[in-house]
């Protein structure tokens, strides 16, 4: 058995979806120039003062909702003094005394139990500045500073030390993700560095309150870079410990490469940041009947979703893959709103539709193919006007094309045959080509049916109805 067991919290900094930074109009946009976006105030240049965007905070109070947050009475912003080089000003506005939300939670499944994590806090700030290395983080030579990341709105959400081990801090990560992008205040590009996760992570004895030296780890910038990496801190810890020694209290960076930690710089004393308000910016009082809109305009969140479509009968499974994409839920729910066959319905949806969206690098928003258009495809397939099979290929033109399922059956042809006295004619002759098949079935050997059932498939290129086939032909085979 295990002597100790990890105690992990995260600190997740999320880029709010705005168009302009938190105190000035420069642009948010990902992929420009090099100090491009910047101006006098995200600069930090003396003799300008900041005006505080409303939509970030209206994002960050949808944001603390969406967590299960309580909303503060009062939004106000601090003066977070330090110095580093991706800085400008010398100071991040950040909320150290009084942040937007505080008191959530998110509920997860892990390895089929359920599990609360809380979240102590989630605040607002601007973010800093990019450093451009050349070359590995913990070896370049010189690096270089983009500003176009200065004064961007973050939320930090910050949890309390309730995950156990790195694949619930995975787990967790991939839960409050999906939370975001269903609330729509962010897009939580992990690649793009609009969600970044650091990890706090120490061992205690196996049943102790006490909680032990921790490490913070950073650079970890996929779920998998942050399950290995804290993964990593678990064992050279534990390993530390066995052998009697003490985990030195420090940040360490992932290196993804090499799958290990390496330190970067100590945290003996704690970090004085001479925190106090920002005298420039104004406190905000959030209206009550505002928030109380914004509450109201958040979708249906993901364990509602779930509980909903589990209720339809959907496997968990397809549940699963079906509410972790808001835009491919609410495909789902709107086709589900013509077309009642779930099960039917979510193995399209998974097969067929995300099979197509994966090859084209398409976001369920781009497809050609509406909801009511599959829905009503599939409804052709139940009315054996088409088969199954021939509506894959009906269905590829349709994504293709965004014509209607009626208009690429008519085109090419694809009307299933499911007319008696015309398979009867085609049975016949094909019974009387396939003497042996048929002695074999009279003989006992009952799938010699299969056989014929293909040959009359052939025969009809695809078109008859299989059903009918089958009824036709066993009706023959036993009065020969």
């Amino acid at each position: 058995m295990k002597r100790f067991e990890p105690v992990i919290g995260l600190e997740v900094h999320v880029e709010l979806l705005t168009e302009t930074k938190l105190f000035c109009r420069c642009a948010t946009a990902f992929g420009a120039l090099p100090n491009e976006q910047v101006c006098e105030i995200c600069l930090g240049l003396p003799g300008h003062r900041p005006l505080l965007n409303k939509k970030a905070v209206e994002y960050a109070i949808r944001a603390a909702l969406a967590l299960n947050c309580e909303i503060a009475e009062q939004i106000d912003f601090d003066r977070k003094n330090y110095f580093y080089c991706d800085l400008p000003k010398g100071y991040q506005i950040s909320q150290f005394f009084n942040p937007t939300g505080t008191n959530g939670y998110v509920d997860m499944v892990v390895n089929g139990t359920a599990r609360r994590i809380r979240i102590r806090q989630i605040h607002m700030e601007e973010d800093v500045g990019k450093l451009v290395h050349q070359g590995e983080i913990m070896g370049s030579a010189t690096s270089r500073v983009d500003f176009n990341r200065a004064g961007i709105p973050l939320v930090e959400i910050v949890t309390q030390p309730d995950l156990r081990s790195a694949e619930e801090a995975r787990i967790f990560l991939q839960k409050l993700r999906t939370i975001l992008l269903y609330a729509g205040v962010s897009d939580c590009k992990m690649e793009e560095g609009s969600m970044r996760c650091d990890a706090n992570v120490s061992l205690r004895p196996v049943g102790s309150g006490m909680l032990g030296n921790k490490t913070e780890l950073k650079n970890m910038n996929s779920f998998r870079s942050v399950q290995r990496g804290i993964e990593h801190e678990i064992e050279r810890q534990e390993e530390i410990l066995e052998e009697g020694g003490h985990v030195i209290p420090e940040t360490r960076h992932f290196d993804e490469n090499r799958g290990l930690t390496r330190a970067m710089r100590s945290k003996f004393q704690a970090a004085d940041y001479r925190c106090f308000p920002d005298p420039n910016i104004i406190p905000v009082i959030p209206d009550k009947d505002w928030v109380a809109r914004i509450r109201e305009s958040l979708p249906e969140m993901p364990d509602s979703r779930t509980a909903r479509l589990t209720g339809l009968g959907l496997p968990p499974y397809d549940v699963e893959i079906i509410t972790s994409d808001r835009e491919l839920a609410d495909f789902y729910d709107a086709a589900c709103a013509s077309y009642r066959e779930a099960k039917t319905l979510s193995n399209w949806i998974m097969g067929e539709f995300v099979r197509l969206l994966n090859a084209g690098g398409m976001k369920v928003s781009e497809s050609r193919v509406t909801p009511g258009q599959l829905a009503a495809l599939l409804a052709l397939v139940d009315n054996g006007v088409i088969s199954g099979k021939s509506a894959k290929e009906v269905f590829e033109e349709m994504f293709a094309t965004g014509k209607d399922a009626e208009a690429v059956i008519t085109e090419k042809g694809l009307t299933q045959i499911s007319d008696s006295g015309e398979l009867e004619k085609i049975a016949n002759k094909v019974i009387a080509a396939n003497p042996a098949v048929v002695a074999d079935f009279k003989n006992g050997k009952t799938k010699a049916i299969g056989f014929l059932v293909g040959q009359v498939m052939k025969e009809t290129r695809g078109q008859a109805n299989p059903q009918v086939v089958n009824k036709i032909l066993a009706e023959k085979l036993n009065n020969c």
